[in-house]
């Protein structure tokens, strides 16, 4: 069963805990009760909290330094036109500062406090505007605030075309689409409008989200009674549903954040039946839209993935290795094989001799002409790499198209 959350707000809290004994077995015998332990020092606990606040002051002082830092970075990339937002960079920053981590924070959590110190550094140097694929409340909008941070602004452009096209006019710096799922596969939306900017914009740099749905209304657990969501948010949750909510009715909407905030609308349940209006989404949904949780992590498969692409009308530079001697970017390329017999055959083995990893494979119809189709690859390395850039460039002589997409840094955390 998804983890149940008491849910709070101006709607009431859901139901409580199940009193001992109601479902009929006794309770077992406590063990002898260890004697009570010694009361806690308030001095002590007093000299802590001083210590914290000499902390913090030092801390606050630290932080502004390196924002007057970034505010003459920032001047500096203004006049000479380079962009503000450098995937390669992030990457290194996040590398070091990990590494110099010795606990007990967990890397996470750094990692989380420095996305958001780097999303207040972009506002010191430049306002971003980040174009996603709403509405409001998405998991793409949830990706693109963990990978940005908050402090930057954000375009619901309710369409995957849309975000193509509004980087490509300049309406938005960066831009972020989902391009597969761990469990539903290529986001084909996403691979059909590459096939018609590809000359317009470039993939910048991916981010992984894992993605977890949670059971969101405005009335107790037991009441509710209608469910929406996304089509394929009920399969990943098929499970889940069948056994908590086996009569509920499972109505589609148009996206996770719709369903939401059809439940917002919905209206009060009274009495003891079950008309209530729920939704499956995400806790941000519930955030933006005043929507309690009921359950959290309702997904059948906890450790569903969600890959997405940045896109910029800028090139990324290589990050280069990585401490293992890995490649530490990945390049997006897109191609038409020749129509003869072991033509895709012959292109990926111009990989496998180079010795580069493929870590993504999907087609879409060329829209050209029947039975032809367009190959997306990501290939471990960076097109400014020699030895990748060999490979590239024989590929492309046995392609009747091909495009790099773009190369950006390899996603290396699942935010």
């Amino acid at each position: 069963m998804g983890k149940r959350v008491a849910a709070t707000g101006k709607h009431g809290s859901a139901n409580g805990a199940a009193r001992a004994g109601r479902s009929g077995v006794r309770a077992p015998k406590r063990a002898a009760e260890k004697p009570d332990a010694p009361a806690a020092d308030p001095r002590a606990l007093d000299d802590l909290r001083v210590k914290i606040d000499e902390v913090d002051r030092a801390l606050i002082g630290l932080l502004n330094k390196r924002a007057e830092l970034v505010v003459e970075v920032g001047r500096i990339k203004r006049e000479a036109g380079l962009p503000i937002y450098v995937p390669n960079r992030e990457a290194q920053v996040l590398s070091k500062v990990l590494a110099m981590n010795p606990g007990p924070l967990p890397a996470r959590a750094i990692e989380g406090v420095y996305r958001e110190l780097m999303s207040g550094s972009f506002r010191l140097e430049l306002p971003l505007r980040i174009g996603y694929l709403g509405p409001a409340g998405s998991y793409s909008h949830l990706a693109a605030v963990k990978h940005f941070g908050s402090s930057v602004e954000f375009d619901d452009l309710r369409a995957i075309a849309g975000v193509f096209t509004e980087v490509a006019r300049g309406h938005v710096d960066y831009g972020l689409v989902p391009i597969e799922n761990s469990t539903f596969g290529a986001i084909h939306e996403t691979l059909e409008a590459f096939q018609n900017f590809h000359n317009d914009v470039c993939v910048y740099a991916e981010v992984q989200l894992e993605v977890h749905h949670a059971l969101l209304a405005n009335c107790a657990p037991g009441q509710v009674g209608k469910i929406y969501s996304k089509p394929e948010v009920f399969g990943q949750c098929r499970t889940w549903l069948a056994t908590q909510y086996p009569n509920a009715q499972l109505i589609p909407e148009a996206s996770s954040s719709a369903a939401v905030m059809r439940a917002a609308r919905a209206k009060a349940v009274r009495g003891k039946g079950r008309t209530g209006v729920a939704a499956i989404g995400s806790t941000l949904a519930g955030e933006l839209y005043d929507v309690n949780v009921l359950f959290e992590n309702i997904e059948d498969n906890p450790h569903n993935i969600t890959r997405f692409y940045v896109l910029s009308k800028h090139a990324a530079k290589p990050v280069g290795k990585d401490d293992k001697g890995r490649p530490g970017d990945k390049t997006a390329i897109m191609f038409t094989a020749a129509n003869e017999p072991g033509a895709l055959v012959n292109v990926l083995s111009v990989f496998h001799r180079a010795g580069i990893n493929l870590t993504h494979i999907d087609k879409r119809p060329s829209g050209r002409s029947n039975w032809q189709y367009t190959f997306f690859i990501d290939a471990e390395g960076h097109v400014d790499d020699p030895w990748f850039a060999a490979a590239v460039a024989q590929v492309r002589g046995m392609c009747r198209e091909m495009h790099v997409l773009g190369s950006f840094p390899r996603s290396r955390r699942i935010l």
